[in-house]
């Protein structure tokens, strides 16, 4: 399906491209935790970005699809006394359901067919460090369930193992969802939702960032200066705005696409 590929690179094209830009931060003012902008919906979240990088306490990020969030997290994790350990990213929703628990806790040897050595889970892979639960509220119940005693007891166990492992990881967790309403409906478990939600984060979206878009298509123009022929110098009037004038239902990732 010729159409459905070209959109999935694009989209992976600008989740890299994301966390490019906090690897290598254009060195401008209008670049702060590796994203650009200086709309007020910013400064207020680099304010709380600021605020929570200094709590291991867990953290949920909230945001539609393409606004930064594993960005965000990365910064967090940056700027925390984690800094030096993993940060290790999870996208609970592109897990196949048979294989989420595993994932997440890792298994013993022989603790299913096939399961013909012992595997480190993402949880633990992340001890001293980070684990970034992107699309949380796809998580199965069960596993949601697993995840909430590791957050109460600090402890995993693997699957096929009654014996409980200790660990120093801090979680941040995403949803593009309204877990609210996940809670409301039965799809996620109320406890594990407030065990998430000590601090919290919300993204604006980038129709709501007003200035910050000609920004954003400006440097990631500029990232790409290597690339582009001689003859291309930037946008035109029309071009700015018919950027000012779209919704950006996939923000800065559909802008970063775009560009």
């Amino acid at each position: 399906d010729t159409q459905r590929l070209l959109h999935s690179i694009g989209h992976a094209f600008g989740k890299a491209m994301l966390r490019r830009n906090l690897d290598h931060p254009l060195d401008t003012p209008q670049v702060r935790h590796g994203m650009v902008g200086v709309s007020p919906p910013m400064l207020k979240l680099y304010r709380t970005l600021d605020r929570v990088a200094g709590a291991d306490d867990p953290l949920l990020i909230q945001g539609e699809s393409g606004t930064g969030k594993e960005v965000a997290a990365l910064a967090v994790h940056g700027a925390s006394r984690k800094a030096r350990g993993p940060f290790i990213t999870v996208n609970c929703g592109a897990i196949p359901l048979s294989l989420v628990q595993t994932e997440l806790f890792g298994h013993e040897k022989g603790a299913f067919t096939g399961a013909h050595r012992r595997t480190v889970g993402s949880i633990e892979a992340a001890n001293g460090g980070t684990i970034f639960l992107d699309e949380v509220g796809d998580l199965p119940l069960e596993a949601q369930a697993n995840l909430l005693r590791f957050l109460q007891e600090s402890t995993i166990t693997r699957v096929g193992s009654h014996t409980p492992i200790r660990l120093d990881t801090r979680v941040i967790a995403a949803s593009h969802v309204d877990l609210d309403a996940a809670v409301r409906n039965g799809s996620f478990r109320e406890d594990l939702y407030y065990r998430l939600n000590v601090l919290r984060t919300d993204l604006p979206p980038l129709r709501a960032r007003g200035d910050d878009i000609q920004l954003i298509a400006e440097s990631v123009f500029d990232a790409y200066r290597r690339q582009r022929a001689d003859s291309v110098q930037g946008f035109s009037p029309e071009a700015v705005q018919a950027m000012l004038d779209h919704a950006w239902p996939g923000n800065v990732r559909e802008l970063i696409n775009r560009v």
